[in-house]
């Protein structure tokens, strides 16, 4: 997790100067001034795939690793809840006083029945076992983590596709005219790096 953490902030500190300097996927004429401006420091800028952050090499290396310790996170913990998800709460221990806070007292008339309903009422997982009750809860919080960081999974899956497979086509159109599918009707075209 602190793995995670930690190239989630990189992630964010390397795409920085996509914000501050121009990209030549959004304007590419600022780029064309940049280097008519200052030659020896637009070369350099483009050495380091400044002019091109989010397709660069670097970018999407901690981009990749993120993606690896997300994945290497979640599904292992998804499993392990899954399958306490289902199993039933633990035995209550022989030996409670060892524990730091116990209470325990013999039942008299309908306590037992009576904890026993409350805590179903209160949404417990129960378990009886030689004259013990266990309950437990708690579960739902931790699915609900587990589908965030799914759903995350899910989307970097997605943008990866697009990106390798995708196309991405810009076009004006005035009020009135007619716009067909073809290449040749888009102002910009672009193609994704395995697009067929």
């Amino acid at each position: 997790m602190r793995t995670a953490l930690i190239l989630l902030l990189l992630l964010g500190v390397a795409a920085i100067p996509g914000s501050l300097i121009p990209q030549r996927t959004q304007n590419p004429m600022a780029v064309r001034e940049y280097f008519a401006n200052d030659p020896t420091l637009a070369s350099w800028f483009d050495r380091f795939s400044l002019f091109d952050v989010y397709g660069s090499p670097w970018f999407s290396a901690i981009y990749i690793m993120l993606f690896i310790s997300l994945i290497g996170c979640v599904l292992p913990r998804s499993l392990e809840h899954l399958k306490l998800a289902r199993a039933l709460p633990p035995i209550t221990p022989k030996n409670l006083n060892r524990m730091e806070f116990y209470r325990s007292w013999p039942g008299v008339g309908g306590e037992y029945d009576a904890g026993k309903s409350w805590l179903k009422k209160n949404r417990f997982r129960i378990r009886e076992f030689d004259g013990a009750l266990s309950a437990e809860k708690g579960y739902l919080r931790e699915t609900g983590n587990l589908l965030f960081h799914l759903s995350l999974i899910l989307i970097l899956i997605g943008v990866s596709l697009g990106a390798l497979f995708g196309m991405k086509g810009e076009a004006i159109v005035n009020v009135g005219e007619r716009f067909v599918n073809i290449p040749t009707s888009y102002d910009s075209l672009s193609y994704g790096k395995l697009f067929t």
